[in-house]
């Protein structure tokens, strides 16, 4: 697999918060606290407090959920790493999505998994896990009930509801077996798993087990008691939402726009198919679209003896991770490093240590039949991420026999026009209007033949246009980035070797665009 690679803001597709942290700009410096360059790490190390009693639930509870799974010895391996006061991760997480979602779920996790590789040749004195976090507590079913294969989309619809990593799978068999290939990775996960979580932790072994990937589900007793101090304190304080509405501000000054809102209370009551906002009304705690009600005390009592009903939201996830993990660096997209800035002086007010926020890797896949075409075309694969007009006449210049443009004609038109004007108004200012106006119509007409002369182009080289436009939209599904629509079951059918060709192309630390051409 070759690779090019452009700047991100060439794509145009990234956010100006996003690039303008890349490129480590002045105005938010006082969001974080190191940038994502490997000789920070050890100074994020040593800013990390991680005591070993936390090593000793964390490597428990790891044990107990890969209880039963073939797991990758080298995964096992880490887990008991997990133990040493050495030993730290690099983590990412993403919602459950079926059968891996769009193919930034896989982008994400090559990313953590050669941060950590890089990491260890760079401080060998230290252990370095790579971590997939499930959201398996998020309950927006819309969002992950789907995937996207040789364009056609795949839909999971369920009765079912509450917290998705809870979901029994199951039901999936129908889907299964509407696929145009049988997929035993997916047969095997969904159909012998009572959970999805269990059946993503399954998948996710089989495909990055090599690479040392420990899959760790926060939906645990044993990790939310320790942090339920901390979400004590919001319930009884409301603390985050005066801190996290103080920063949010702060960034929205700076031009930039916000990707999360705090609320007063930032949990969910979560038991059984119920995952519902907790709200504070009248000195009651109201457990949102549920008949269910507790008074201060009844609701403190609770989260003391049973925190397993308790889920942190979007503000509170990231300190609950960084509370349960010995973690050095969150990777993500554009946005989760956007919304993780906005919550820089919560970390400071709980003292905790903020991770580095490091993006993923971003890819665009082209196979061999679409660079066979582009290369037909005498363009380049960077050129199709402009907008269709654009890309036209970009061809259309590159292509054309003749010279189309007519810029140097109406410059002289225009001199001409200004000439007339003036020798007009010497005779008479009233012409003036008159002048101006039949000069405008000139240059008017001479912008109609300039069209006129591209059309008759295009027109002679349509064919070769169409099958442009086509090839950019099969890169460019919907208009929309490959990696956010189209699933990596698209490639990894046809190849198997897939993830580690991609693997072995991403570099961490290289914060470009990369485009994975299959070898011709």
């Amino acid at each position: 697999m070759k690779v090019e690679k452009m700047n991100l803001g060439e794509t145009g597709n990234f956010s100006p918060l996003f690039l303008d942290y890349l490129q480590e700009k002045d105005a938010l410096k006082s969001f974080y606290d190191l940038f994502p360059v490997p000789e920070n790490f050890e100074k994020q190390i040593k800013a990390k407090d991680f005591s070993k009693d936390k090593r000793r639930v964390l490597t428990a509870v790891l044990r107990e959920q890969y209880e039963g799974l073939e797991a990758d010895n080298k995964v096992l391996d880490n887990i008991s790493l997990l133990d040493d006061e050495k030993t730290f991760t690099i983590t990412t997480g993403h919602q459950l999505n079926i059968f891996t979602g769009p193919l930034y779920f896989i982008y994400k996790i090559a990313t953590v998994i050669n941060t950590c590789k890089k990491l260890a040749e760079t401080f060998p004195q230290f252990n370095f896990v790579p971590v997939y976090w499930m959201a398996s507590e998020d309950h927006d079913f819309e969002e992950i009930n789907h995937f996207r294969l040789f364009g056609k989309k795949y839909e999971w619809t369920t009765d079912q509801s509450g917290a998705v990593g809870r979901f029994n799978p199951g039901e999936l068999g129908e889907l299964l077996a509407s696929l145009p290939e049988k997929v035993a990775l997916f047969e095997r996960a969904y159909l012998e798993h009572k959970t999805l979580a269990n059946a993503t932790r399954c998948y996710v072994n089989e495909l990055f087990g090599a690479g040392g990937l420990v899959v760790i589900d926060a939906d645990h007793k044993k990790l939310k008691a320790e942090f339920s101090e901390l979400l004590l304190d919001d319930m009884k304080n409301q603390s985050a939402e005066a801190i996290v509405g103080s920063n949010s501000s702060q960034i929205e000054k700076l031009g930039y726009k916000s990707q999360v809102f705090c609320r007063p209370v930032n949990c969910f009551y979560l038991q059984d198919n119920v995952r519902e906002r907790i709200i504070l009304q009248d000195d009651r705690y109201l457990i949102n679209n549920t008949d269910l009600s507790f008074s201060r005390e009844e609701m403190f009592d609770l989260l003391k003896t049973n925190p397993e009903k308790f889920s942190p939201n979007v503000i509170l996830r990231p300190l609950y991770q960084e509370s349960i993990l010995p973690n050095l660096a969150y990777i993500g997209g554009p946005a989760e490093v956007a919304y993780w800035l906005q919550l820089h002086d919560l970390f400071k007010h709980y003292k905790l240590s903020f991770p580095i926020l490091m993006p993923r890797n971003f890819a665009l896949v082209v196979n061999r039949g679409n660079i066979k075409k582009i290369r037909k075309s005498g363009m380049q694969v960077k050129d199709l991420f402009k907008d269709e007009k654009s890309l036209k006449d970009q061809f259309i210049a590159k292509n054309a026999e003749f010279k189309l443009s007519l810029e140097q004609e109406k410059e002289i038109l225009s001199q001409v026009i200004q000439s007339i004007k003036n020798q007009a108004l010497a005779v008479d200012k009233s012409l003036e209007g008159f002048t101006g106006a039949e000069g405008k119509k000139m240059l008017k007409i001479a912008e109609g033949i300039e069209k006129r002369l591209k059309k008759a182009e295009e027109t002679k080289h349509d064919e070769s246009l169409q099958s442009l436009v086509k090839t950019k939209e099969r890169l460019f599904p919907e208009g929309k980035l490959q990696e956010r629509t189209d699933n990596f079951l698209n490639f990894y059918l046809n190849n198997p070797g897939f993830i580690q060709e991609t693997l072995n192309a991403f570099d961490p630390f290289d914060f470009r665009f990369h485009i994975l051409i299959e070898d011709e």
